[in-house]
């Protein structure tokens, strides 16, 4: 096999399909022969390259992270959509042939064959294109797109079709082959399922091998549900014993899971460890007054301390919560990198993130007053409020809190299921 043949007749049809399309139409050719120099190869890079974006480059999900299939659940995706494309082609081709006639084109199932093989060429080279990070969606769309054109054009010449008819015969192919093949792609993978197969994985099993980065919030969400379900199984077997005391701690797992994102227990840091955190003065203000608190509902605990700092003419009130049992709802709102800005007029609101942490924050000129938060670590929060001179001061009573050290800590007092 001469793949400098490959290379040119492909670059051939996507540059120059105008010129390119009669040199296939006046080809002397066979079935086997299109398969086995062509098809078959483009094909196979296609689905070598499905693999590598799935399983190695990974699909980068937005708030989640990068998710991989497995390594085996990728083989068995690349080998089904290798037989699908030969299959696709096959079918196209069958199509192009039947509709011919109508649209004033000759029938000719070898030149249909044809115009089905290199009209997938732009969706092949798409397929390797749709590896690259971030353009790699937009420019398979855009080959998908030009594989269109690639049809309206060869139509021409190997079905003969009158280019007045071009566009109509176009695009009953077009419409007829997505119908056709979301039938067939339903009936397939009902099919495998079935048979515990489908385009990801050769079995059920296989299919766990794959998962998002551990490290992401994709890969955070994944150990959440693995702490839900553990809990759940727990809850069952209490429910199963008749033991109603056992029921009701089996109950406060499951929602202790929940809350804390699948770490298990949680324990908030004591009121006179956090309470150490609250600086004795911000600026040229004060600390007036200062306490710290823990309390514990359904076996959850949270921590909380406050302060205030003032002068004659001006006074805010800075608060560190240690949401600790609940700390997973703290993740959920850092995960979500929600961002948002609104103004009126006398000041403004927005949420967005800094260096890793989510950041509120809101003031009202008018007023004289507003609110500075920060996240962090996923489990505390820090915010200070009141009547100041401009928003710098409550950032400034934010950063006098030992932010890194409370970062630190985002592990304390956690034990596992």
């Amino acid at each position: 096999m001469d793949f400098n043949n490959i290379i040119a007749r492909a670059r051939a049809i996507l540059l120059s399909p105008k010129t390119e399309w009669p040199v296939i139409a006046s080809e002397s050719t066979s079935t086997a022969q299109i398969y086995k120099d062509y098809v078959v190869w483009l094909a196979g890079v296609a689905a070598i390259a499905s693999f590598v974006s799935m399983s190695v480059v990974g699909t980068r999900m937005p708030f989640f992270g990068t998710y991989r299939v497995g390594i085996m659940s990728g083989v068995g995706y690349a080998l089904w959509s290798f037989l699908m494309s030969l299959v696709g082609v096959f079918l196209l081709a069958l199509l192009i042939d039947f509709l011919a006639p109508k649209f004033g084109a000759q029938k000719d199932q070898l030149q249909a064959l044809k115009t089905a093989a290199y009209t997938a060429t732009a969706g092949w080279v798409g397929s390797v294109l749709g590896i690259l990070p971030g353009v790699g969606w937009i420019l398979s769309l855009a080959a998908g797109l030009y594989c269109i054109y690639l049809l309206y054009v060869g139509v021409q010449h190997t079905m003969k079709c009158p280019q007045d008819k071009a566009v109509a015969y176009t695009a009953v192919v077009i419409v007829v082959a997505l119908i056709a093949g979301w039938v067939l792609s339903m009936a397939t993978g009902s099919m495998m399922a079935r048979g515990g197969m489908g385009p990801f994985g050769a079995t059920s099993s296989i299919e766990s091998d794959g998962g998002f980065d551990a490290a992401s919030p994709g890969g955070r969400l994944e150990q959440w549900a693995k702490g839900m379900e553990e809990a759940g199984k727990k809850m069952e077997q209490a429910e199963k014993s008749g033991d109603a005391g056992a029921s009701v701690a089996a109950a406060q797992q499951v929602l202790g899971a929940a809350l804390s994102g699948g770490k298990g227990s949680v324990e908030a840091l004591p009121p006179d460890r956090i309470k150490s955190f609250l600086p004795a003065s911000v600026g040229s203000l004060a600390r007036t007054e200062i306490s710290a608190e823990r309390n514990a509902a359904m076996g959850l605990q949270v921590s909380e301390a406050q302060a205030r700092y003032g002068d004659s003419s001006h006074s805010l009130e800075l608060e560190i919560q240690d949401m600790g049992g609940a700390s997973g709802l703290m993740a959920l709102a850092s995960w979500a990198s929600v961002e948002q800005e609104r103004e009126t007029g006398t000041g403004y609101e927005k949420t967005y993130k800094a260096s890793g942490r989510m950041v509120h924050e809101e003031w009202d000129g008018a007023a004289g007053r507003g609110e500075y938060a920060v996240i962090v670590g996923e489990r505390f929060s820090v915010k200070a409020s009141g009547s100041v001179a401009g928003i710098d001061v409550l950032k400034q009573a934010v950063g006098s809190v030992d932010l890194g050290g409370l970062e630190a800590l985002r592990g304390a007092g956690v034990s596992a299921q």
